[in-house]
């Protein structure tokens, strides 16, 4: 037998003691770590868009919502919609674009606002991102209420 051949184990129980087999298997190790962390970014990712969506909707519900309680004062809604939006995400406020309305506020009319966010490309948990992404967008409308006070004109819409 040569010196170069494999060291051979004498039995089928006894470990042989060599590190021959770990170099063909320490790249699987490192990819296994990149394929978990960038599997993590893009769970991660995702997770913000589906926050980001279910903040933006929250927004534009809470400001139609008090838009249509209200006396057709739109600087209480939209207060009421960033608060919203605030409460329900870890994402900077200050980044929420909109509402835009679209409706008329009479009897029976219907009132709408949409609200637009863009979420980062790489977003972490916390509200850490970089790059930009995805826009999210949500739209809310409601009708005016026909035989609330305050209004002119007559009810067309109720029974």
């Amino acid at each position: 037998m040569s010196s170069t051949a494999p060291r051979q184990c004498a039995t089928r129980h006894r470990r042989c003691r060599g590190d021959a087999g770990f170099v063909g298997g320490s790249e699987g190790i490192l990819f296994g770590v990149v394929v978990f962390v960038f599997g993590l970014l893009v769970m991660f990712n995702a997770w913000a868009v589906i926050d980001a969506k279910m903040a933006v909707g929250s927004a534009a519900r809470e400001t139609t919502r008090t838009l249509v309680e209200s006396n057709g004062s739109s600087n209480a809604a939209v207060e009421a919609g960033r608060n919203a939006f605030a409460a329900t995400s870890n994402f900077d406020p200050a980044g929420l674009n909109g509402p835009a309305f679209s409706g008329t506020f009479e009897r029976c009319g219907r009132v709408s606002a949409t609200y637009t966010y863009d979420v980062p490309a790489i977003a972490l948990p916390g509200g850490i991102g970089w790059g930009s992404g995805f826009t999210v967008s949500a739209t809310h409308t409601e009708i005016v209420d026909p035989y609330r006070s305050g209004l002119e004109g007559e009810a067309e819409c109720a029974p």
